[in-house]
């Protein structure tokens, strides 16, 4: 494992979510390197859970130096879990999962709220699940320039059930410092179940007038919060 340098300016490692891949990220990442910052984006498989872990992990593990670890939606599940890696210093979920022990995204989201919205999400086939494409816009990328959230509606990654029912063994919530961004007009995660979580997690919390898609719509808002768990990291191991 890397050794891990204090006093300096933390890396940033981007873990995106089910449905889609890291180059969502890529405004938040230019506004980040902007500001000087190292940042990595992991292309997970989103087959399982434990491969995806085991992905960010090595991520993680090749940055030499304190991490903040950045997790969209169901990357929330993968960085409560990869967190407890030692070089993690700080964990940022952008309208995430934020799961305890033995949960899975498939046990957060089984039972909705009355009225909730409901997710338009595809039987399985072979093991693997879609957005149905033409409601992927209106549920997942509201406030995303319509040929861009048709892009992303083509370009679905399959999400495997595996992936789905992956259960946190650990979460690294519990032990580590955590900023949570809630997107208060999300389809995908409803913003009461974004509060209960973050709130279950005791993160630094802000609010956003975005959609699922925020880390896209709103990459500066974004990038702010991350900014801010940073700054938190680079005082905190210059204190010591």
């Amino acid at each position: 494992m890397s050794e891990v340098t204090t006093g300096v300016s933390p890396a940033i490692v981007l873990v995106h979510g089910g449905f889609v891949d890291g180059s969502g990220w890529e405004d938040v990442y230019k506004l980040l390197k902007k500001d000087g910052y190292s940042v990595s984006v992991v292309q997970n498989p989103t087959l399982t859970l434990r491969d995806d872990v085991a992905v960010t992990r090595r991520a993680i593990d090749a940055q030499g130096k304190p991490v903040v670890l950045v997790g969209h939606s169901y990357g929330g599940a993968v960085i409560t879990e990869a967190g407890n890696n030692p070089n993690v210093a700080a964990l940022v979920y952008i309208a995430a999962f934020a799961p305890d022990r033995g949960e899975s995204v498939a046990s957060l989201i089984k039972d909705p709220a009355p009225g909730a919205p409901v997710p338009p999400i595809l039987p399985p086939k072979d093991g693997f699940l879609f957005l149905d494409a033409d409601k992927f816009a209106a549920s997942f990328a509201a406030d995303v320039p319509k040929d861009k959230a048709e892009f992303m509606a083509r370009s679905q990654v399959p999400w495997g059930l595996e992936a789905l029912n992956g259960a946190v063994t650990e979460p690294a919530w519990r032990k580590k410092p955590s900023w949570y961004l809630v997107a208060t007009d999300d389809k995908m995660i409803p913003p009461p179940a974004q509060r209960l979580m973050s709130k279950r997690a005791e993160s630094t919390v802000v609010e956003v007038k975005a959609s699922h898609s925020v880390y896209v719509s709103k990459p500066d808002a974004v990038a702010a919060l991350i900014k801010k768990a940073a700054e938190g990291v680079t005082a905190a191991t210059a204190a010591r």
